[in-house]
């Protein structure tokens, strides 16, 4: 009983934890969209040069991700937490001064990227070190809502200090928040549930215990269901960035919003989130429980997570009513709440184990080091060439397309084979 109690209040240390890091993540990712447009007013920057800095500092992010993932399989979340206070912070603070653009491009694309590369994979992956099968989603969900509480706490915020200071003040006290945060979630993180002596919660659930081997990296990458995973996951964020960096300009300059409405608008992607991660994770365990199949359950969940991109992004170019526009961001919300857990779920429940952190590292190296550089930095060249935003929401869609066909080609298991049986962790 006494171990029982302890778990329960280990697994919601770890869900804080990982719910903080997940703030400052994407504290940086909705900061970006609504400080873009003042910092090009008084830089005298293009939308892609100031755009180039955001999708070099996510290639630094994803190279910085896979050895997070090596981190916290060894030591827990600890060291990576307290690795991002650090070089978040100073992401932040050191670009504020920025007077050329290489004193923009250097701090923000080194220590931006270090300090956020140390927390998507160590959040995700602690949490479904902690909670498998039924329990996953769930959990993860509650995780997951720092990412839209930041962006409506951090977007309102900074909506008065751009319209009454610059964005210079802005940033330096975005980089005193996600130190503080991160360094509350460093000192609250744990460790892996095995050196407690104890086992994740859910691993009672069917298929899960058979799916625990201790992948090498290599062993599962020659495997076609984590190259699936990748591509269906590799889609969605190129579309996904694209749409979250260059939306509060679609609306300004396409729509012919004011700032101000356009970052409301941007804040209601959020408060939507508030809501539909953790209902959405809650969807997503009770399907897991009705098919008695996490992957196939994880696997339909995939299909829906991009269907609803296409949606939303339909929505936003055939109408520039802000009703639609609303309804839009809602559905924005409901694709986020299900695709970037759902996807780590499906991988976690055919290769989840001790080298999982190790394995989910590499697949978000491959994602991250691509989609949301090039999702993002096509996004503001589209424009640039153009004038207009149309053709970048429909590029959106096309990616979001091509995620919807790779995640209804995924396969329910692992082909068993001499190259897919490697079990023992190579050190």
């Amino acid at each position: 009983m006494e171990n029982k109690i302890d778990s329960k209040k280990i697994g919601r240390m770890v869900v804080l934890a990982s719910g903080l890091a997940v703030f400052c993540l994407f504290g940086f990712r909705s900061s970006f969209s609504v400080l873009q447009g003042p910092m090009a007013k008084d830089l005298g920057w293009s939308a892609s040069s100031l755009t180039l800095g955001y999708s070099l500092m996510m290639t630094v992010y994803a190279i910085t991700a896979f050895f997070s993932g090596m981190i916290i399989d060894k030591y827990g979340t600890r060291p990576a937490y307290a690795i991002g206070s650090v070089c978040a912070g100073l992401g932040f603070f050191i670009t504020s001064f920025a007077q050329s653009y290489l004193g923009y491009l250097i701090p923000y694309v080194l220590f931006a990227g270090i300090g956020t590369g140390m927390l998507w994979v160590s959040s995700t992956v602690s949490v479904r070190k902690w909670y498998v099968g039924k329990s996953y989603a769930s959990m993860w969900g509650i995780a997951f809502m720092g990412a839209p509480i930041a962006q409506v706490l951090l977007s309102l915020g900074l909506k008065p200090i751009l319209l009454n200071m610059d964005w210079r003040v802005g940033m330096r006290v975005l980089s005193l928040i996600v130190f503080v945060a991160l360094v509350i979630a460093a000192v609250i993180s744990k460790k892996n549930p095995e050196n407690y002596g104890l086992e994740a919660f859910g691993i009672e659930t069917v298929n899960v215990r058979k799916s625990n081997k201790e992948w090498t990296v290599t062993g599962a990458f020659k495997t076609l269901p984590i190259w699936g995973a990748v591509l269906a996951f590799l889609g969605s964020m190129i579309g996904e960035f694209l749409i979250w960096t260059q939306i509060v300009n679609y609306w300004v300059i396409d729509s012919k919003l004011s700032l101000g409405t356009a970052t409301n608008l941007y804040v209601c992607i959020g408060i939507a989130g508030i809501f539909t991660m953790p209902l959405l994770g809650k969807v997503s365990d009770k399907l897991v429980g009705r098919l008695n199949n996490e992957t196939l359950a994880r696997k339909n969940m995939l299909i829906l997570a991009p269907a609803l991109g296409i949606v939303a992004c339909i929505l936003l170019v055939t109408t520039q009513s802000k009703i639609v526009a609303i309804i839009s961001c809602i559905i924005f919300a409901s694709y986020w709440a299900i695709e970037p857990g759902g996807v780590a779920g499906y991988a976690g429940s055919l290769y989840g184990g001790k080298t999982f952190g190790r394995i989910w590292g590499m697949a978000t190296l491959i994602v991250m080091g691509i989609g949301p550089a090039l999702g993002s930095f096509t996004g503001a060249y589209l424009f640039d060439k153009s004038g207009s935003y149309l053709n970048s929401i429909l590029f959106a869609m096309g990616a979001f397309i091509f995620s919807i066909i790779f995640a209804i080609a995924l396969p329910l298991k692992v082909k068993e084979g001499k190259s897919t049986s490697e079990v023992k962790v190579k050190s």
